[in-house]
């Protein structure tokens, strides 16, 4: 059984006849059934076309998923409030984009004495962004360092 480039029927030719009409058309013979069928079913077609098409719709589909990323924000027990509210900003634009943040207040020095500064920046990030995001990991001291971690809500 041989297949038209179109995807037609051209009805049942020998193998001889089916090898010219492939040449006669400078494309590819295919065979589409399994070898152990009767009778045979073969298609005329642009072979290196089709493997071109399939690499690209699987790579086309790769690209559309979306993956989880983690991004971090740094601050400073001491940030000041125009520094507090760019990085505030581009917080809400990272959980915006699907993104987890990891936001961490380092301390230097004898500023680990202070941590309830960064505990209650912390806390004041926490309520500026609720209404976009939820806390997956609650502020935790680690080292010299206070981490929060943050994620878009749930839909």
């Amino acid at each position: 059984m041989l297949i038209g480039v179109d995807g037609e029927k051209l009805g049942l030719t020998s193998k001889a006849e089916a090898i010219q009409k492939a040449s006669e058309l400078e494309i590819d013979l295919v065979q589409v059934s399994p070898s152990d069928a009767s009778p045979l079913v073969c298609k005329l077609m642009d072979y290196g076309k089709h493997l071109f098409n399939k690499k690209k719709s699987f790579v086309s589909s790769k690209t559309k998923t979306k993956r989880n990323t983690l991004k971090e924000i740094k601050f400073r027990p001491s940030t000041d409030e125009n520094d507090y509210q760019i990085k505030l900003k581009k917080i809400k634009s990272f959980i915006l984009d699907g993104d987890k943040t990891k936001i961490s207040v380092r301390f230097r020095g004898r500023e680990i004495l202070n941590s309830d500064m960064g505990l209650n920046l912390l806390n004041r990030l926490k309520n500026d962004v609720e209404s976009i995001a939820q806390v997956d990991q609650e502020p935790s001291l680690e080292g010299r360092q206070l981490l929060m971690i943050i994620s878009p809500m749930k839909k």
